[in-house]
């Protein structure tokens, strides 16, 4: 199905192509008011100016003009002129019925295939080795989730990539001070964990910056790792390990995928780039490292800004890795976009890599996009930011547990029935559903507080509030008791009150939220949707009786598609439901 306004903007087009002396782009809204229509066309205002003629002079003549199309009525109830110019278009109700009956049959919802299927790679998360994940990871590893969950259902062919940082000078440093202090972990006959882990590199790092015999032997045992010898390879593929698993615990309890390729997946690479960058003659030499330096980049002390591909002892880092990473993903992934979700510290980063590939020749902008997605911090319910009670760094997985138990306190109060087992499992969703839905109605370049009792709230922009209207609306189909498979095939939706077409109206509107949101990456866009479906699904609910109505049999299907909409939308947002609550 086509997005109703893509509809309304090919008639435009039709009309402009007539009265217009040159290309017009068709500017087509959804109406701020209900009395102002449903859409509003305002082309009129800025042809006007190319005409010399009075805007609502244009405006008649479009309206003179969209009466004679085909199409005009058996979509449009009326237009109407409204101030300087700007016509408010009402659609015709028999059709906003039809077209629920469309959405109801089809999968997906009302939200069109796309004309071109692209290859998206989403990049988030990327926490590094040896150190757990922490409050700070949390944003990009659901809003990069929900990026991928949006493109995935739109139709496009996702790669999710977990570009962790598991390479470099802190892996010597770890091996040197494992191989000294606890041997018997590299030779396996003793097993650790990763908190053990991160105290060792704290310890090797102490070392690393006092003691210039163990600063050799850490950078010689670098030399290996990058040499490809064997015993330091084993020893970086059990560090590796060990941060893995736990890490998969958190990814586990959040229900996110991704695929892992670190820097060091990049590694057989780096010498290559470094070449080809220097045959491109883009290299200058700066006190032994090579480096970049792009037009108009300068640091605080005004002195220009470099991009280091290969420091002076030779060794390579993260601006290397990600000059690689973004060749690699254009010319052998063959990507026609690529969405890199950090947090916003990183924003000029990326803006000069993605300069600097440009000027390679590795992107070419015009058949690529390439998007930095930056986000804002994690505050404390004090609007500081976040830390334990100790004063350290909120580790990731304690967040999500105490979620979790609050959200036990909650449910034990509201359904005293549940087992100790079911409670648990409810919680668990309840909890990490609110987590997830207070990070993406915040709009992701803020920062934002974390509130535990807020986000848990039943009232409001909360999860649990769009939850209890998918459970209202399954309670009200169970209650009435009729098959919703019987009803699709031999009931029509006919729409009557204004609330019940208002909510058929937005109902219609998914796909152009979806179409907004995988152009801006704002998830935010989406939760205000699916926040204000919840609304005007309470708000028909409170004017429209459904069990014992006349019209029992049209509204049980119009909330059949508002459940399956609601659903759908907190998948994308990588929520699930409940059935109770």
């Amino acid at each position: 199905m086509k997005n109703l306004i893509h509809i309304l903007e090919d008639q435009v087009c039709e009309i402009l192509k007539e009265i217009a002396p040159n290309p017009v782009h068709p500017e087509v809204t959804l109406s701020t008011q209900p009395h102002f229509g449903h859409y509003q066309c305002n082309n009129a205002l800025k042809l006007a100016k190319e005409l010399k003629k009075n805007p609502r002079e244009v405006a008649q003549q479009m309206v003179t003009a969209w009466h004679k199309l085909p199409t005009y009525s058996s979509m449009i109830a009326k237009l109407e002129i409204a101030g300087p110019g700007f016509i408010n278009i009402f659609l015709d109700i028999k059709f906003l019925s039809e077209q629920m009956m469309q959405v109801l049959q089809d999968p997906r919802l009302g939200v069109p295939f796309p004309l071109h299927v692209q290859r998206i790679i989403v990049e988030f998360s990327s926490p590094n080795i040896a150190k757990e994940l922490h409050v700070g990871h949390l944003r990009s590893t659901i809003i990069g989730d929900c990026l991928a969950r949006l493109f995935e259902f739109l139709g496009h062919d996702v790669l999710r990539l977990n570009h962790i940082g598991d390479w470099g000078t802190q892996f010597g440093m770890l091996i040197a001070y494992m191989r000294a202090h606890v041997p018997e972990v590299l030779e396996g006959t003793v097993s650790t964990d990763l908190p053990t882990l991160m105290g060792w590199y704290r310890d090797s790092k102490k070392l690393f910056d006092e003691d210039p015999a163990f600063k050799k032997e850490a950078q010689l045992q670098v030399v290996k790792l990058q040499g490809g010898d064997e015993t330091a390879l084993a020893a970086w593929q059990m560090i590796c390990d060990i941060s893995r698993k736990a890490y998969q615990e958190i990814y586990d309890l959040l229900d996110v995928k991704i695929v892992e390729r670190g820097e060091s997946f990049y590694n057989p690479y780096l010498s290559e780039v470094v070449a080809n960058l220097e045959k491109r003659q883009m290299i200058t030499l700066s006190e032994g490292a090579k480096c970049i330096y792009l037009e108009g980049y300068v640091g605080r002390d005004k002195k220009p800004l470099p991009i280091i591909i290969q420091k002076a002892d030779g060794g390579y880092n993260y601006d290397t890795t990600d000059m690689a990473a973004i060749r690699h993903r254009i010319e052998v992934e063959k990507a026609d976009r690529i969405i890199v979700v950090t947090d916003a510290g990183q924003a000029l980063h990326f803006e000069m890599i993605f300069k600097a590939a440009e000027k390679a020749g590795y992107l070419d902008r015009t058949k690529v996009r390439v998007d930095h997605v930056p986000f804002g911090v994690v505050l404390g319910p004090d609007g500081k930011k976040f830390k334990t009670r100790s004063g350290n760094t909120e580790k990731l997985i304690d967040l999500l547990l105490e979620a979790v138990t609050h959200a036990e306190k909650v449910l034990r109060e509201r359904l005293p029935e549940l087992t100790e087992k079911e409670l648990h499992q409810t919680a668990i969703i309840l909890g990490i559903d609110a987590v997830k839905y207070a990070d993406l109605a915040s709009h992701r370049i803020k920062d934002y507080s974390f509130s535990y009792d807020r986000m848990l709230r039943f009232e409001g922009n909360t999860a649990a509030f769009l939850l209890y209207a998918y459970v209202r609306i399954r309670s009200i189909q169970r209650k009435v008791g009729k098959s919703m498979e019987e009803l699709i095939k031999k009931d029509s939706i006919i729409l009557d009150h204004s609330t019940e077409i208002d909510l058929a109206l937005h109902l219609r509107q998914l796909g152009e939220t979806l179409e907004a949101v995988a152009e801006d990456l704002l998830p935010n866009r989406l939760v205000e949707y699916l926040y204000t479906l919840a609304e005007k699904f309470h708000a028909f609910f409170r004017d429209c009786r459904v069990e014992g109505s006349a019209q029992e049999r049209s509204r049980l299907l119009l909330c059949e598609i508002a459940a399956r909409i609601l659903r759908q939308g907190l998948q994308i947002l990588g929520l699930k439901t409940l059935e109770r609550m």
